[in-house]
């Protein structure tokens, strides 16, 4: 039986940063409506302030803050009102020592006050007469010009996912339109003679398909365009075909099941037959998913993933999420979190090992407990709430134990 010729992870990454360094990815300039989930190609910077005015963030009087020290409930000092303030409208008055006037909230502050005074802390005498019981320090209550985004400040940076509050933030700087990259185009294909549609009835033998759904709901969670979804025999020349179809029109092709060295695993074979340079790495060495393939043909990527749930996940999470949000320029948006071990963990000698845990929140913090399963039964990843990596050259975790926890 042939064995495989395993890599780390480091030298797995490094291989595909070699081989995929000419893989890119086109720009787009959409609406920033349309924004939303992609990845911005390229910083915006604002072209005005905001706010372009100095704003009220409270309903009461604009004053000079000065007219108020030494003020307290009695104690008050009496302010002449000059006028008010209408939304959306240009204060045209000018307050100076002793004077005041209505400002709304979000409504322009008028020239002369530099600070707001709370509608709580007023008293009307008359209509034209406040008594103001509460000292104000410069600045209180008012957002000035610039305070929220200044000129030339960025408003998104290329490589950041697109979210609601940065497009409010985009259309608060008027900025109609940004370059964001095009959506990944990634091809799912599972193999196997056991794989069956898992809405219809099933053969004793059988098993319902549980990876062309998981993957290509994670590629599409990272803002990818999965344009084929399918399920194969293991047949060679099928494998072929299929996988030849689809590197014409995608720039991932992953394939799930096969990626081992057994009589039916063709994936490595069909990978090479596919053009040069073929297979680079066939093993890894991480547990779950050593028998991992990635190869490359036509200047498209291809992923032999293990056929096995968790197996597939876990390749997924280390090496093709790695791929896919460098080709987007995409920050780290992987979430962490540090725990406690619950228990000693073992790891498997000479890999990195990838330990499912869940956490539960005590007085001193978390615990991450450990969650044990074959790599073929889905629902261990279901009852996870991410995963700890042990390295390669660490023989496990011992209780109580400091670790980092991967969110799922």
């Amino acid at each position: 039986m042939k064995l495989l010729k395993v890599d780390t992870i480091k030298q797995v990454l490094e291989k595909m940063d070699e081989h995929f360094s000419d893989l890119k990815l086109g720009v787009e300039l959409v609406n920033i409506g349309e924004a939303m989930g992609r990845t911005a190609a390229e910083s915006v910077v604002s072209e005005l302030n905001i706010p372009d005015f100095n704003r009220s963030t409270v309903d009461g009087y604009a004053i000079k803050a000065s007219d108020t020290f030494g003020v307290s409930e009695s104690i008050p000092v009496f302010l002449d009102v000059v006028g008010q303030v209408e939304m959306g409208k240009a204060a045209e008055m000018k307050i100076t020592s002793g004077k005041t006037a209505y400002v709304p909230t979000g409504g322009m502050i008028p020239e002369g006050a530099d600070a707001m005074i709370m509608i709580e802390h007023i008293e009307e005498v008359d209509n034209h007469t406040i008594a103001a019981y509460s000292s104000t320090a410069p600045g209180e209550n008012v957002i000035k010009i610039g305070d929220d985004v200044s000129k030339g400040e960025a408003l998104i940076y290329k490589g950041k996912l697109v979210r609601p509050q940065d497009i409010g933030t985009l259309a608060a700087a008027g900025v109609r339109q940004i370059k964001v990259f095009e959506r990944p185009r990634v091809a799912v294909i599972s193999t196997g003679d056991e794989i069956a549609d898992p809405f219809e009835a099933i053969k004793l033998g059988q098993v319902r398909d549980i990876n062309t759904y998981t993957l290509s709901s994670m590629a599409e969670e990272l803002g990818a365009f999965v344009t084929i979804k399918q399920v194969i025999r293991d047949d060679y020349s099928l494998l072929e075909a299929s996988v030849k179809a689809a590197l014409e029109e995608n720039h991932i092709v992953l394939v799930s099941g096969g990626s081992s060295v057994g009589n039916k695993d063709v994936t490595a074979k069909v990978i090479d037959a596919m053009g040069e340079p073929g297979v680079f790495v066939h093993g890894i060495a991480i547990k779950p998913g050593k028998p991992t393939i990635v190869g490359k043909a036509k200047g498209k990527a291809l992923f032999g993933l293990p056929g096995h749930p968790v197996s597939a996940l876990i390749v997924f999470k280390v090496v093709v999420e790695y791929l896919l949000t460098k080709l987007m320029s995409r920050e780290n948006q992987r979430l962490q979190l540090i725990a406690k071990c619950a228990v000693n963990v073992h790891s498997s000698p000479g890999k990195e090992t990838f330990q499912m845990v869940e956490l539960e929140r005590t007085e001193e913090g978390y615990l991450a407990i450990p969650l044990y399963g074959k790599s073929g039964a889905i629902s261990l990843v279901s009852r996870s709430t991410g995963f700890i990596r042990i390295p390669h050259n660490k023989e496990g975790l011992t209780k109580g134990e400091t670790v980092m926890v991967e969110l799922l």
